[in-house]
């Protein structure tokens, strides 16, 4: 790791090396929080966890090769060398941020209150038509995920994609502390984390942070379909190439906040730089469309569901383009875009159509994924959950999701939790005709859920991840594949 001896990472942590002194010129291969990762060569960090402490795995990984350590306490026969600090978890933050001050490869940092993942995966997927590129695993994308992600980049790494989450002010700053984003792409602007950040203008304001360490020449991708993003038309001197479904985007703006929609002050033009048309919906297995770019245009076909999939395209376009990339390259790297666990993947299991999508939800997230589910053959069923970080509106946008569900003309709704009581009454005011259950818990409603389902069915599995909806698809997954 380029620039990285014990040396050097106790001085941008501010520790106080302890070890032999030709040893303080050793450079690390990598740096973990987890015992079980260390390699040898690796820089261990102990993390304090709500029951274990990572201090209590220092002898064990010293055992297995580890160059050195972190620790907020002074270590007593200690034959490796160590840097005491007095935060393992600020300390953290520090050796990544300098890690990727000596690193010259451009890093797209990706922000939004939804899509964040899959924006990654697509852009990932594309820019890997050109670069070996590393992106954030799963769902490291906050304090202790991002840092980690950037110590992952290694020598053969030609571009790095990072997903930055936050749920609080003053996060998004720290993050792109380190990161030093050369790319910012902001997916959307929705309903979530309102416990914190209050309303959507609040919400802007915490991912615009995202700016504050954006490189000075820059470049800033935004869905200029969502009305607060519309009004960023220059950060920091850099003019945002925006993207959306029609090449010109009618901005409202409206007074106050949410209460207040349907007043119009004044309508502003924005100017999609990349945009899209000629859509075709191929149901389940994808879509299709025309994206046109500054560059030309491309015809692509994208093989996972739902119409937020082509705002992702369009957003991997921006990016790629922003890196000289050419069309073909594009095009191919859209076409070879996956679906991950738990965020719209398709299962196929013992005759019934098994949508993945449990991994997290919003009100945004939810209706992109009841806008999926409507496109199954045969009878749709939505198995949804509580969504949590609402608010005071919480329990109207719940009742608003099962007033979409019914409109959609989703043939059933099982829905479980105290706020999803308020879906099941959305739906049953709607239509007549939409069969619903509801119950208190998970537990409570998966043994009538899997007697319920029958094959042919398309099942949509959604909710925020402390209700626990994997074990759902699990267990739908093993009834019907020993069906089978």
């Amino acid at each position: 790791m380029k620039n990285m001896t014990l040396e050097n990472i106790a001085e941008a942590c501010g520790g106080s090396y302890f070890g032999k002194e030709q040893e303080k010129q050793i450079e690390i291969r990598g740096a973990v929080t987890d015992s079980r990762q260390v390699e040898e060569g690796f820089l261990f960090i102990p993390v304090k966890g709500a029951r274990v402490d990572g201090h209590d795995f220092i002898p064990q990984v010293c055992e297995k090769g580890a160059a050195a350590v972190l620790t907020e306490k002074k270590l007593e026969n200690c034959e490796k060398p160590y840097i005491l600090v007095q935060s393992c978890l600020r300390a953290l933050k520090d050796i990544a941020g300098f890690y990727r001050s000596q690193l010259n490869i451009p890093i797209v940092g990706i922000t939004g209150s939804v899509g964040k993942t899959s924006t990654k995966e697509m852009i990932a997927s594309v820019l890997s038509e050109k670069y070996h590129v590393l992106k954030t695993a799963g769902n490291f994308n906050n304090e202790i995920g991002l840092p980690l992600t950037l110590l992952r980049i290694q020598e053969e790494h030609e571009a790095a994609v990072v997903e930055m989450g936050i749920s609080d002010f003053g996060e998004m700053h720290r993050l792109a502390k380190m990161a030093q984003p050369d790319i910012c792409v902001i997916t959307n602007i929705g309903i979530c984390h309102l416990e914190n950040l209050k309303t959507r203008d609040g919400i802007l304001k915490a991912k615009s942070e995202i700016f504050d360490y954006l490189k000075p020449e820059g470049h800033i991708i935004l869905n200029g379909e969502d009305d607060k993003l519309s009004t960023l038309t220059e950060v920091k001197g850099i003019r945002p190439t925006f993207y959306g479904f029609d090449e010109m985007q009618p901005d409202i703006c409206r007074s106050g906040e949410e209460g207040k929609e349907g007043r119009k002050l004044g309508m502003q033009k924005v100017q999609q730089d990349i945009y899209a048309d000629h859509i075709q919906n191929c149901g389940l297995k994808g879509m299709e469309a025309d994206i046109h770019t500054p560059a030309g245009t491309i015809s692509v076909h994208i093989p996972i569901p739902g119409r937020h999939n082509i705002y992702n395209a369009m957003a991997a376009a921006g990016a790629a383009l922003a890196l000289n990339m050419e069309l073909e390259d594009i095009k191919a790297g859209i076409e070879k875009a996956e679906a991950i666990g738990g965020r719209t993947n398709l299962i196929e299991t013992g005759g019934l159509m098994l949508i993945d999508d449990c991994y997290n939800a919003n009100p945004v997230s939810m209706r992109a994924s009841l806008d999926v589910l409507s496109n199954g053959l045969a009878r749709t069923v939505a198995v949804l959950g509580d969504m949590g970080e609402l608010g005071e509106h919480e329990k109207r946008l719940h009742y608003e999701i099962g007033v979409y569900a019914a409109e959609k003309q989703i043939d059933t709704l099982f829905c479980a939790g105290v706020l999803s009581k308020e879906m099941a009454e959305g739906a049953c005011d709607t239509n007549d005709w939409c069969e619903v259950f509801h119950f208190d818990t998970k537990d409570e409603m998966l043994p009538q859920l899997l007697e319920y389902l029958q094959e042919g069915d398309t099942v949509l599995v959604k909710a925020s991840h402390f209700m626990d909806y994997p074990k759902i698809v699990e267990a739908v997954r093993e009834k019907f594949h020993s069906a089978s």
